[in-house]
């Protein structure tokens, strides 16, 4: 019983950390139609970022800092130097957007090598606790959970009770008639924009600390994002909220039940489901 419940809690903390990335990824596409694969490359400059601030400062939290805010920057300069030259081609986003983290990924590997590298942790982070019934677990591990369900909380509440996210949410629906009523969807563009590459890059920053940083990881943290946003349905927050939970437990449980199975876990229930909702669980019928 205690290594099913130490495995929920793993399954968790992962899903935290996916729901950072995620969460941008698929408000992106829900209101700027834009596939955007280079999330996982702000993942990636985001956590080398952190690394070398944390490293230089000592200071985990300029280090999230850091992180969030070279990829902004990064995001910003691929979103006007590039994406916003390619129209609704979606094709060509994956592209350009592919070759984007290949650049990243190599520019990494030029500038940090190619040694996975962790992110030095405060001291009140580092450590484990015992919590009820005996399980011993990594603070840092609960710390990740707790900064998920906070940008979870703070996400939802400005999704659903503030004027920009129902601006957001109707222009997820209907960009067409938002532009009509006078929103500034390109406002929106920006704000959406920014705060998916910020989330990305903070995710790269707490990943660095749990996973490790190195170049590759772009890519496998971009699998197992893409999966949570098929599975929760594009534009919609609640559906990463969900993906995210749901991709963390099966990753954490085919890891521990059946390893060399672990990926027909993951992508064998995934595939069930597009069979019976191919927008995924909360997709738009819009999305298209």
């Amino acid at each position: 019983m205690n290594s099913f419940i130490l495995q929920t809690f793993n399954g968790i903390s992962y899903a935290a950390l996916l729901f950072l990335l995620a969460s941008g990824f698929t408000l992106t596409f829900g209101l700027m139609r834009i596939v955007n694969m280079a999330h996982g490359a702000y993942y990636l400059f985001g956590g080398y970022a952190g690394l070398t601030v944390a490293k230089m400062t000592g200071n985990f939290g300029l280090a999230l800092l850091a992180g969030g805010v070279a990829a902004m920057l990064l995001g910003y300069l691929a979103d006007r130097s590039v994406l916003r030259r390619l129209g609704d081609d979606h094709l060509a986003q994956v592209l350009v957007t592919v070759g984007i983290e290949y650049i990243v990924g190599d520019l990494s590997l030029k500038i940090w090598g190619g040694d996975a590298q962790k992110l030095p942790l405060p001291l009140f982070l580092r450590g484990v606790v015992e919590l009820p019934g005996g399980i011993v677990y990594p603070v840092f591990r609960i710390f990740l959970t707790g900064i998920g369900v906070l940008v979870g909380v703070l996400l939802w509440l400005v999704y659903r009770r503030t004027q920009i996210g129902a601006a957001i949410r109707a222009g997820v629906d209907d960009r067409e008639m938002v532009s009509a009523t006078g929103i500034h969807v390109d406002r929106l563009f920006v704000i959406i924009s920014a705060m998916a590459s910020f989330l990305a890059g903070i995710s790269g920053v707490l990943g660095g600390a749990f996973l490790t940083v190195f170049p590759g990881a772009e890519w496998e943290i971009l699998v197992f994002a893409l999966v949570v946003v098929i599975v929760g349905g594009l534009g919609s927050l609640e559906g990463a909220m969900i993906g995210a939970l749901i991709v963390g437990l099966l990753d954490a449980y085919g890891r521990w039940l059946a390893p060399e199975l672990s990926y027909f876990v993951l992508f064998g229930p995934m595939a069930v489901l597009l069979l019976f909702r191919p927008r995924g669980l909360f997709g738009s019928a819009n999305m298209t």
